[in-house]
């Protein structure tokens, strides 16, 4: 792979250089929601080299053997690259009604692929996932010339679309959606032990919980927002009560208090489901503690966590990572606290900022499981092309905030994303409010 000189970024060619002076500033910001023609042409070409680097990573290295079964949910790093070129060519490149953004039909007439074989490989309605490590998919070099030849489509095409929102939707999608894979293949990088020279965040002072004030909020981004996911979208009242919420996520000193204190052992903290969950994983690996924890030290407060490969100590003050949403919850009832709502993580998060509310360390778990807020329209991109992510409404959680491993562009408070109870893969914590 080719980086190009220093101070420069290039994909594989000199093409398209993205200067490193317009990335802070202009291409990864929350406000890229509603970027120009312009900003989102220098996004593309940074994403996908970002896209590329990750990549590299998975490719074969001394020393380092591939896989030899699929983790369980895990998705084939290929797959997921070349699922990102393709889901932008679908509704980019081969889409004629592009222009409609979204009001675009998710059935509309489609344009054939420059890649004969694209949809068998990389359409979700056509390849269960679990079957997609079996695909005879193209080798690495293979991949990276379909996310160059889509690339430059996009590009072209990004040129003669209307300077608006409608029609710069689809591109602003196939940004976020890159983003959101990226972060995708660096928790498979996790997962799978693969080496990556990201270092966790470091830990800081505890900082007393916080009380704010009884309000009344609306959740869902306004109309005039640009891109957001349907679940973020729509228009809904809530009265909120006062609260206290922790400044900060819940540390691995705290978390130790309570593996200590036989957290792992009091069925009564636990709900059923949660129970019966930490059953099926202590028979299975022993569990005691958050995904990838390698060693407890209760006396010492030391814990060792795996971290893309490499044995780390965690420090007291960092965030807990790896938690599923039954351990969360489990915590919370042992501390004789509770997960915040949706809501009051959220005014937390736009309000007390200057007082201490820290957020961005790992995505956090809240209370309560996903539900669409009041105007919820399902967008067109969302259903053919995200086919095995929909979100499972009134079982999956609701995760708020940004993990280390987030795009500076998908941070906001208002951000929403979801997962499974039991889903522990992603870099994930959590923190209490009071009961």
């Amino acid at each position: 792979m080719t980086l190009g000189a220093p101070g420069h970024w290039c994909l594989y060619r000199v093409d398209f250089p993205v200067h490193p002076r317009f990335m802070p500033v202009t291409i990864d910001r929350p406000d890229m929601r509603r970027a120009s023609r312009e900003a989102l042409s220098l996004a593309l070409m940074e994403a996908r080299n970002h896209t590329l680097q990750l990549l590299a990573a998975f490719e074969p290295a001394p020393g380092r053997q591939p896989p030899q079964s699929a983790p369980p949910g895990a998705l084939p790093p290929l797959w997921v690259v070349g699922h990102v070129a393709w889901l932008a060519e679908y509704w980019i490149a081969r889409n004629p009604q592009r222009a409609l953004g979204p009001l675009c039909p998710a059935d509309g007439v489609r344009l054939a692929s420059v890649e004969p074989q694209a949809d068998g490989w990389f359409d979700p309605r056509l390849v269960a996932r679990a079957d997609r490590w079996a695909l005879p998919l193209p080798d690495a070099a293979g991949i990276r010339a379909w996310l160059l030849d889509t690339l430059e489509t996009t590009l072209e095409l990004l040129e003669q679309a209307p300077d608006t929102d409608q029609g710069l939707y689809f591109f602003r999608m196939a940004l976020f959606h890159e983003d959101w894979r990226g972060e995708d293949l660096v928790t498979l990088a996790q997962t799978l032990g693969v080496p990556l020279a990201i270092e966790l965040p470091a830990g800081a002072a505890t900082r007393p919980a916080l009380l704010l004030p009884a309000t009344r909020w609306t959740l869902g981004w306004a109309e005039d927002t640009g891109f957001a996911l349907d679940i973020e979208r729509g228009h809904e009242p809530v009265a909120v009560p006062e609260f206290e919420i922790d400044a900060q996520p819940v540390t691995w000193a705290q978390y130790v208090e309570f593996i200590a204190d036989g957290g792992y052992d009091r069925e009564a903290l636990w709900r059923p489901e949660g129970w019966a969950w930490l059953q099926r994983e202590a028979a299975r690996e022993g569990r005691r503690g958050p995904r990838h924890v390698e060693q407890i030290g209760v006396a010492s407060g030391a814990v060792m966590q795996a971290v893309f490969g490499r044995p780390t100590r965690m420090g007291a003050s960092q965030a807990v990572m790896h938690a599923s949403w039954w351990e969360a919850d489990a915590f919370a009832r042992w501390a004789g606290r509770r997960l915040p709502t949706e809501a009051e993580w959220e005014i937390a998060a736009l309000q007390a900022g200057r007082r201490g509310f820290r957020w961005g360390e790992v995505r956090e778990w809240t209370a309560g499981t996903l539900r669409p807020f009041a105007g919820f329209r399902p967008e067109a991109w969302t259903a053919p092309a995200e086919l095995d992510a929909q979100p499972e409404f009134g079982r999956a959680r609701v995760l708020r905030g940004a993990s280390f491993a987030t795009r500076a562009r998908m941070r906001h408070p208002r951000a929403r994303a979801w997962a499974q109870p039991e889903h522990d893969e992603g870099f994930v914590g959590f923190r209490t409010c009071a009961i």
